[in-house]
């Protein structure tokens, strides 16, 4: 059996066998529903309470983190009790030591695979477009990684994490539509699906501060029947990425972050971290995101103007979304015929601290 890859993220969980030009075979939330006694009921009565396994990016329950991988890997992907396989985990930025042992740890003494390995996001999303160096861009559902990557090692001096994601422009545009249809109570994920359909970018911040007068409300109307008015709502959540202040945040735009972030690295390795600028993460295929990006990089006070990688034709359109993953599974190709994982034997041999000296 092919080895199995696993990114999971704050909002999604995506798994499968490895398969380099497709798109995971299952996404599923990262969450679980727990049944939990409730003392203040009669009769000890059982309520449903859903727990996040994961949060900004980093396992913060882990047991609920078990209950997920088990139902991901025996219920979807195929493994039985005894014959379990090798296993790739995409790893965020700045992961701490003690998880990553905490994860092989898992996975060696509770599922019991055969061999397992990790490597960092930004690497393998740029392994999903055919490059060794570059610099990502991703814009997770709890924080934003900017990571400069040079011949398949992330810089880590140089790279950014910000503590704003998805689930920080879903709260935003929560709060704009709110003021402008106030008798409506908004469930968080119609404004998720509200937020994937119509939020999008102007193309400069002058266009952005013009939109007041002249956009046209279109109307629309919830699962519940309530209409609303949609208007000015949906440009702030792109607009937010390159003006913080809008999310109260003291802080640069994301092409600022981006550039700073490059500038701390060789400068023999500007060029070639730039003109291959990586976007990641749902987020990143938001409706004029992308040319607001390339317009603001553009402009930049860099003497290197940033450029957008163009994924592969054979690759999926869906591949921003995807694209650790996608790497992760062309890795998996390599590093585990090649002998280059974790296995048991090791594993039993010198104990978590491995996961150091084999995955980096």
């Amino acid at each position: 059996m092919e080895a199995v890859v696993v990114d999971a993220g704050s909002k999604l969980l995506k798994a499968g066998l490895a398969a380099p030009d497709q798109s995971p075979p299952l996404v599923m939330p990262s969450k679980m529903k727990l049944d939990v006694e409730d003392q203040e009921l009669a009769d000890g009565a059982v309520v449903e309470e859903v727990v996040q396994p994961v949060v900004r990016g980093f396992v913060k329950d882990w047991d609920a983190m078990e209950d997920l991988l088990n139902y991901v890997l025996y219920r979807n992907v195929g493994w039985e009790i005894g014959d379990e396989g090798q296993i790739l985990f995409t790893e965020p930025l700045f992961t701490p030591k003690t998880l990553r042992e905490q994860l092989v740890q898992l996975m060696f003494e509770k599922f019991n695979v055969s061999g397992f390995y990790a490597s960092e996001q930004a690497v393998l999303s740029l392994y999903a477009v055919g490059r060794i160096s570059g610099c990502t861009v991703d814009i997770g559902h709890g924080k934003i990684d900017i990571a400069p990557v040079c011949e398949g090692a992330v810089q880590h001096v140089a790279s950014k994490r910000l503590e704003i994601g998805g689930v920080d422009l879903t709260n935003l545009f929560a709060q704009e539509l709110k003021k402008s249809n106030p008798s409506v109570n908004f469930d968080t994920s119609d404004v998720e699906r509200l937020k994937e359909q119509y939020a999008c970018c102007t193309e400069d911040q002058l266009a952005f501060d013009a939109i007041g007068s002249s956009c046209q409300p279109e109307r629309h109307t919830l699962p519940d029947g309530q209409v609303i008015t949609i208007e000015k709502e949906r440009y702030i959540v792109g607009e937010a990425l390159f003006q913080p202040s809008i999310l109260g945040l003291e802080d640069y735009g994301i092409v600022h972050q981006l550039v700073t972030s490059v500038s701390n690295v060789s400068p023999e390795y500007h060029r070639q971290l730039l003109e291959n600028t990586m976007l990641c993460g749902a987020t990143a295929s938001m409706t004029g995101f992308e040319d607001r990006f390339q317009r603001e990089a553009n402009l930049s006070a860099s003497a290197i103007c940033p450029s957008l990688v163009k994924p592969p034709e054979y690759m999926p359109e869906n591949l921003a979304r995807y694209s650790a993953w996608m790497g992760g599974a062309i890795l998996a190709k390599v590093v585990f015929p090649q002998n280059q994982h974790v296995t048991k034997g090791e594993y039993d041999e010198t104990g978590p601290s491995i996961v150091h000296k084999k995955c980096f």
